[in-house]
């Protein structure tokens, strides 16, 4: 026996028609790879959408892909993440779910976590995955004697960062310990954070498979390409690489440099870029002008063979105006590091978790059906709660 482990598809994240594109087809070639292995089941650990209301076009098509696991009679166990969870409780996961395609695990009867059992007999549950880590109430809280003694081959999903074993670049944000884990199972299905891990815990494995496709500029240079797990009942991990194009990585140093001589270097630079990712970081102080002189149109006319020409000038700065940046395009992360390193601003409002659990309170969705004032009501409810008013 062996099953399949993709976690933060996060299909329709990009912006660009053509990486949007890429992450959709990224999601094909993940799932006819598992046919092709003859997994006996699949597990997404959350984000499969970016969003829990995608694109029409974009649930169609993935519905579509998913349809082939069930043709081949493979189960596709499935919790939403912090992106495709909706505080409605109305996501497109359920839409899948009512089809047939996928088994969301996140089940509870009489208060406690259910197991869901396929027909392999492997036993699967998990906890959702919410926004700025809000799912830490599900962990402390969870009843865990039943669980653990629960005989059988058992897998644990989840989605959310371990505080045991944060990069570097995420120190100062808060993670669950993975102390407030059931023990005893064999294998912890992991997403959210979107880099690779593989760690012995207890009798078992706790592993992340990385992004099926990388989501932004940063993972695009450092991963290059999207990557999930094929794992067999002695917990032997294969990482299955998803390269459908090249990502090639530029680094242009500006300093002391005109807008007119960024543009000629950048054009002696690129030398092969037919049907691969270019990525441009470019970094430094200009000697003169603006970054928004800068002519990046003539430049994506000269590499318009390209797939795909990305930019990144958050550290392309003038003597004339030096802006403050946060590298990320994802709004998560920017909420936790703007938090911390605003909080002596903000500790007259209440400390990081009073914070959190406000924005998220102002980042509630409207139900369907819902009234305006319903609505309204509700936001201003959860929003003095958080501030505990």
């Amino acid at each position: 026996m062996k099953f399949a482990h993709l976690a933060d598809c996060h299909i329709g994240g990009w912006r660009e028609e053509e990486l949007k594109k890429l992450g959709i087809e990224s999601f094909s070639y993940a799932i006819n790879k598992c046919i092709e292995e003859n997994v006996g089941f699949v597990l997404i650990s959350g984000d499969l959408f970016n969003t829990s209301l995608p694109d029409i076009d974009l649930i169609k098509k993935t519905s579509k892909i998913l349809s082939k696991l069930k043709k081949h009679n493979i189960n596709c166990y499935i919790i939403p993440g912090s992106h495709d969870f909706s505080p409605s409780g109305k996501t497109m996961l359920d839409v899948l779910e009512s089809s047939g395609l996928v088994k969301n695990v996140f089940k509870f009867k009489d208060d406690k976590l259910r197991l869901t059992k396929d027909k392999t007999n492997v036993k699967i549950t998990g906890i959702l995955g919410l926004r700025s880590g809000l799912e830490k109430e599900h962990f402390q809280n969870l009843p865990k004697d039943h669980l653990e003694k629960e005989p059988g081959f058992k897998i644990f999903m989840f989605h959310t960062m371990l505080e045991e074993y944060k990069p570097k670049d995420m120190e100062n944000i808060e993670g669950e310990s993975i102390k407030n884990f059931p023990k005893n199972f064999n294998y912890y299905a992991g997403g959210h954070v979107h880099y690779l891990l593989e760690k012995e815990f207890g009798k078992g494995k706790i592993v992340y498979p990385g992004p099926l496709f990388p989501n932004n500029f940063k993972e695009l240079e450092e991963l290059k390409f999207g990557r999930f797990c094929i794992v067999d009942d002695n917990l032997n991990v294969k990482r299955e690489e998803v390269k459908l194009k090249e990502a090639v990585c530029y680094k242009i140093n500006a300093e002391n440099k005109t807008p007119e001589e960024v543009e000629l270097e950048i054009i002696s630079t690129i030398k092969d870029y037919k049907d691969k990712i270019i990525l441009l970081r470019i970094e430094g102080t200009l000697r003169s002008g603006k970054p928004s002189e800068v002519n990046f149109r003539r430049i994506h006319e000269k590499f318009k063979e390209a797939y795909s020409l990305l930019k990144n000038t958050g550290k392309l700065t003038s003597k004339e105006l030096k802006d403050i940046q946060v590298e990320s395009t994802d709004a998560e992360e920017i909420e936790r590091k703007v938090i911390e390193e605003s909080k002596e601003d903000l500790k007259e409002l209440g400390n990081k978790e009073m914070i959190t659990a406000l924005i998220h309170s102002l980042d509630m969705e409207k139900g369907e059906g819902e009234k305006n004032s319903d609505f309204e009501k509700r936001v201003i409810e959860s929003g003095l709660k958080s501030l505990r008013l």
